[in-house]
C-alpha cells in the first residue's frame, strides 16, 4: 500500500476492496399461512417418500428381489415396482431424466422457481433444520440473541443439542440412500453388525457430512452461490411467468399507519399500503427483501406472501400486496386494468410446447415399455477358424450365443435357424450325433444364458446359402432373432 501524500492528506490513501463477504446468518421468523402449510405438506411428502421407499416390498416371484425400488448394481438391474430395466434398456432411464428436465422447464415457465421453493432437497432439508432451530433456540429474536451471546453454559448446551439433532438427521439421510442399492432389511442388519461392504459405510459418511454442512450451516449460500439452477431458470422466465412480486404501485411510498394518517390530516395523499414492517424480509429463508424486485436469491417459496397477507389483515387492507403475479399483469394492474385469466397465463404457446414434448416422451416410453420383448438373442461368430470341413465333407461353423430371459421365471426356449437348408444344430454339452434342426434349452429366470453352439451344413452347400438367421422362440410367443453369416468352403462367407 502506498504512503499517503502529505499534500493531499488521507484522501490519497487507496481504498482496499474486500473480495470476500462473510456470511450473515439468516434467522427466518415463524409464520403461518397457505404457503407455509403447503411447504409443510411438500416437506412431509418428500421425507416420507425418501425414507420410506426402500422398505416397500413388491412380490416378483422366487427368482427376483422383492424390494419395490432397487438399483441393483451387482446384477446390473433397475427395479421400480412392476418395471425391470436391464443395462441395454437404459434408454428408459435416459428418457425419464429428459422428462424430468423438461418438466422443470415447464414448471419454471409457469410458476418460476417453484422447484427451488418447495421440493429441492436443499430446500427440504434446510427447512427441516430451521424447524429444529426454532425448537431448540426459539424464534427469530431468540435465535439472534443467542447468536450474539457469549459462549456460556446455556449456549454450549443448546448448540450441542441442536447440532446432535442435525447430525442424526444427516445420518438418517445418508443411511437411507444406501438402501436403494441393496435389500434394505438385509443391509440394515449387516450395517449395524459391521459386516456391510466398505462402500456402504463410506457413502453414509460422505452424505452425512454433506447434509450436515449444507443443510445445517451453508443453507442459502448453496442456493445463491453453489447451485447453477437459479441462473438457468432465470433464462427460462418471461413476462408471462408467475413469480413472487411486490406491487410497488400499491405499496409505495411506505410508512406507518400513523404517518399515513398524519399526511391525510395535513391534506396530503395517504401513504401506500406497505407499512414497512419488514415481516416479508424476516420470514425469508434466504434473507432478501422482495420489495427490491425480482432477485436471484428468491426461491419463490411464498412465505413473504403469508407474512404480508397477515400484516394486511391486521390493518384492514386487502391481501395481495405481495403475491404470485406475472410481469405482464403487474404492468396491467399498475394502470388499473384487469388481470389476465389464470388459465390463459398457464396455457400459452410456450408451456404447451413444453407439455407436448414432455407428454410425447412419456407416451413413447410407455409404448416401448408395453411392446418390448422379454426375450433377447445376441450372436457372435467364431472368426478363427471361420469354418471347419469335417471328414464327411460337411461344413461346420461355431457361434457363441447369449439368450436373455427378462422374465421372473424360467423359460423354455427353442433355438432355430433359417438360410442353410439341411443344416443341424447342437451345443457344447451335446454329442454331434444328437444334432437336429432345432435346439431346445431352458433359460433361468432373469438371467442371460451363454452357450457355444455349432451349425453343421451338409456337403455341397452353395454360396447362396450364406445368409443365416438364428432365432429364439418360447412357448408364449416370445421371439427374437439375429442375422449373421454361415461361411462355406465354396462361398467362404462372401
Amino acid at each position: 500500500m502506498n504512503a499517503p501524500d502529505p499534500k493531499l492528506g488521507a484522501r490519497a490513501e487507496p481504498e482496499t476492496k474486500q473480495l470476500y463477504a462473510k456470511r450473515v446468518p439468516v434467522f427466518p421468523r415463524k409464520i403461518d399461512g397457505a404457503f407455509r402449510r403447503f411447504k409443510w405438506a411438500v416437506m412431509a411428502f418428500c421425507l416420507i417418500v425418501y425414507w420410506g421407499t426402500p422398505w416397500l416390498r413388491w412380490d416378483r416371484g422366487p427368482f427376483a428381489p422383492h424390494q419395490a425400488v432397487l438399483i441393483d448394481l451387482a446384477h446390473r438391474r433397475f427395479y421400480m415396482f412392476a418395471i425391470e430395466i436391464w443395462p441395454q434398456e437404459f434408454y428408459f432411464v435416459a428418457g425419464l431424466l429428459i422428462m424430468a428436465g423438461i418438466g422443470l422447464f415447464l414448471v419454471t415457465s409457469v410458476v418460476g422457481r417453484a422447484w427451488c421453493g418447495y421440493a429441492c432437497p436443499q430446500t427440504v432439508w434446510t427447512d427441516l433444520y430451521q424447524h429444529v432451530d426454532r425448537l431448540i433456540d426459539g424464534d427469530r429474536n431468540a435465535q439472534m440473541k443467542l447468536q450474539n451471546a457469549p459462549w456460556n453454559a446455556e449456549k454450549i448446551g443448546k448448540r450441542a443439542l441442536k447440532w446432535s439433532i442435525y447430525l442424526l438427521i444427516a445420518f438418517m439421510t445418508g443411511g437411507a440412500w444406501i438402501f436403494y442399492f441393496d435389500d434394505a432389511p438385509s443391509l440394515h442388519h449387516a450395517f449395524w453388525n459391521g459386516t456391510a461392504p466398505g462402500i456402504a459405510y463410506a457413502t453414509v459418511g460422505v452424505l452425512t457430512f454433506t447434509t450436515f454442512a449444507l443443510g445445517g450451516f451453508m443453507r442459502e449460500q448453496v442456493c445463491i452461490y453453489m447451485c447453477p439452477w437459479p441462473r438457468i431458470q432465470g433464462a427460462m422466465l418471461d413476462e408471462k411467468s408467475l413469480i413472487v412480486t411486490y406491487k410497488h404501485w400499491r405499496g409505495e411510498p411506505r410508512g406507518s399507519l400513523k404517518a399515513s394518517q398524519k399526511r391525510v390530516e395535513e391534506g396530503l395523499p395517504p401513504l401506500g399500503d406497505c407499512i414497512d414492517c419488514k415481516q416479508c424480509e424476516a420470514v425469508c429463508p434466504t434473507g432478501i427483501d422482495i420489495r427490491h424486485g425480482a432477485q436471484l436469491a428468491c426461491i419463490t417459496c411464498g412465505l413473504c406472501i403469508d407474512a404480508c397477507d397477515s400484516a394486511m389483515a391486521q390493518i384492514g387492507r386487502p391481501r395481495g400486496l405481495i403475491d404470485y403475479c406475472t410481469l405482464e399483469d403487474a404492468e396491467r394492474e399498475s394502470h388499473g386494468e384487469a388481470d389476465t385469466p389464470i388459465l390463459k397465463t398457464i396455457f400459452r404457446p410456450r408451456t404447451l410446447i413444453y407439455f407436448s414434448a414432455w407428454a410425447a416422451i412419456g407416451v413413447g416410453l410407455l409404448f416401448m415399455l408395453g411392446t418390448r420383448s422379454r426375450l433377447a438373442l445376441s450372436v457372435a461368430k467364431d472368426r478363427n477358424p471361420e469354418y471347419v470341413q469335417l471328414s464327411n465333407g460337411s461344413i461346420r461353423n461355431a457361434f457363441t450365443i447369449k439368450v436373455r430371459n427378462m422374465e421372473d421365471r424360467p423359460r423354455p426356449v427353442v433355438l432355430g435357424f433359417s438360410g442353410v437348408p439341411g443344416a443341424k444344430i447342437y451345443s457344447d454339452d451335446m454329442e454331434a450325433s444328437a444334432a437336429r434342426g432345432d435346439l431346445p434349452m431352458t433359460v433361468a429366470a432373469d438371467t442371460t444364458r451363454r452357450l457355444r453352439i455349432y451349425v453343421e451344413a451338409p456337403k455341397g452347400t452353395q454360396p447362396a446359402a450364406v445368409l443365416f438367421d438364428l432365432k429364439a422362440n418360447d412357448q408364449e410367443g416370445g421371439h427374437d432373432e439375429s442375422r449373421t453369416t454361415f461361411t462355406t468352403a465354396e462361398g467362404n462367407g462372401q
